[in-house]
């Protein structure tokens, strides 16, 4: 109950940064299919592998997620999870917040709702606009996020970039920075499009995960506006039977 409520209070204080702007870089919007099982899949499989080492989702379960993903439990354990951990329990990590705050200085954040509070689009440019920086303490930086403590942990496939900038002052003396592009040093094993591909599939996945039921609710949607639209005809037609005879 405890870690529910922090989750709701950091949801509620990143929306009100966001909504002050918040100075972060969104270059790109993101185009998820929620529906697509295949891009679930694949998202599911990128968390898996590079995300869940250091970040949880306590409010989500591994036969949830195989249900709602068309998988049994053999090629959801055996497929996807790297672990020992069982199909009935929830996606939590073995690191403690106590370690977690000795190795990185901050325990990483639980992904569970982390859609909700960042949005797709801030999700999907953080993932895309890393960019090396010797000046940092981890060696990376990110235009959407600034000084960000977390590394580059796709960097791998991405590739390594540095960032260029255009530096100026304005009439107070203020350095001001303003980003031109990105120079590609070294390339990554995917090419630009295959990265975007997986950011955006990851991106998908954590959208699912912060609401698994809205799948149902969108599968149930032609139903109820069914519904609606015949109650709406018969009400209708109730009324012109009821005021027939009123002139």
């Amino acid at each position: 109950m405890k870690k529910l409520l922090l989750i709701l209070i950091s949801l509620f204080c990143t929306s009100e940064i966001m909504a002050a702007g918040g100075g972060y870089y969104i270059g790109e919007k993101v185009q998820t299919n929620i529906r697509s099982v295949d891009s679930l899949r694949n998202g599911a499989k990128t968390y898996m592998n590079y995300c869940m080492g250091c970040h949880s989702m306590d409010f989500q379960r591994y036969n949830r997620v195989a249900e709602d993903l068309g998988l049994n439990e053999d090629e959801m354990m055996n497929g996807l999870v790297l672990t020992d951990a069982k199909f009935t329990d929830k996606m939590t990590i073995a690191m403690s917040d106590e370690h977690a705050k000795k190795w990185f200085g901050k325990s990483p954040p639980d992904l569970s709702v982390i859609a909700k509070a960042r949005g797709l689009d801030w999700l999907y440019n953080f993932l895309i606009n890393y960019y090396a920086d010797p000046k940092s303490v981890t060696g990376w930086n990110n235009l959407t996020l600034p000084n960000a403590s977390m590394p580059h942990i796709l960097w791998e496939l991405q590739g390594i970039r540095t960032a260029n900038f255009e530096v100026s002052t304005d009439e107070e003396g203020n350095e001001l920075k303003e980003f031109k592009n990105f120079e590609t040093v070294e390339a990554g094993k995917l090419n630009e499009q295959e990265y975007k591909d997986l950011a955006r599939d990851l991106v998908n996945f954590l959208d699912y995960s912060s609401e698994p039921a809205q799948l149902i609710r969108m599968s149930l949607a032609p139903w109820v506006l069914l519904f609606v639209s015949l109650f709406t005809f018969l009400a209708y037609m109730l009324k012109v039977n009821y005021f027939k005879d009123i002139h």
